[in-house]
Parts: structure tokens; sequence; C-alpha cells
């Protein structure tokens, strides 16, 4: 395996990119409904991108308020580290641009791995999408 390796991306110049990984993974995986994939926040959010080589396998983005959010990996790169380099990724910008408090919603399943990342559980379990998540936090030390 090549090195991988996280970076912003710019939602105009790669919005073909991301846009392939988030409906392979939400939408053609997950069943998310289009219209609930794709929102005006996307515009003004900052985009990353994880890539094998120069190949795009990752992605998630960060809200001026703080929310990350649409964080996804082909399923063929999953298990390899690539959520923990693009969270590592996301998270040093969020702190860069002095967003003390970090949220996301999680699905269930993924809990463990921001634990892992230092995000609480803030929240009961809710559906979204029809899939159990919950809110979690991380506040900057």
């Amino acid at each position: 395996m090549s090195s991988i390796h996280v970076r912003v991306a710019d939602w105009q110049k790669e919005n073909a990119e991301l846009r392939r990984i988030r409906e392979s993974v939400f939408i053609a995986e997950q069943a998310v409904p289009p219209e609930l994939e794709w929102d005006s926040d996307d515009a003004s959010a900052v985009h990353f991108l994880a890539l094998e080589g120069d190949y795009p396998i990752g992605t998630a983005r960060l809200l001026s308020n703080g929310h990350i959010g649409r964080v996804s990996v082909l399923r063929d790169w999953r298990g390899l580290k690539v959520g923990d380099a693009l969270m590592r990724a996301v998270l040093t910008e969020a702190e860069r641009l002095g967003l003390q408090e970090q949220m996301l919603s999680a699905q269930v399943h993924a809990t463990p791995f921001y634990e892992r990342l230092g995000f609480e559980i803030v929240s009961g379990e809710y559906l979204e999408a029809g899939i159990p998540h919950v809110d979690m936090v991380r506040r900057s030390h």
C-alpha cells in the first residue's frame, strides 16, 4: 500500500471526487436519500480528501461552528486507518481555526472510533436517514 495522506480540498474544483466518495458510501451503500446528503453547508464548509497516492479514497467536512460531518471512506480502504488520518486532519484544522469544541452526529456502530479520538456521547440514540445516530462532542485542551 502506498502512502495515505489527507489534505484540504477545494469544493469547487474537486466537487466530482468529493461527491463520488459520498455517493458511494452514503447513497449507494447506506441508502441515504440524495436530498438528505447534499445541502447548502457544502459551499461554506472546509472539505478534506484522503488519498492513496493521488487517488481519492475518503472525505470529511468541517463547518464554521465546529460540526464535523460526512466522514466517509470507500469500502476497499476501510480498516487501514484512513478514517483516523482523516479525522486527525479535521481536528487539527478545527483547532487551528480556534474551534474549541467539535461536534458530530455519529452512526452508533462508529462511536468507539470517535471515542478513541476524544469524543463523548452527549445524546440518546435517534434515527437520521433511517440509521441510528448519537451526538458526540470533543473539547480541545
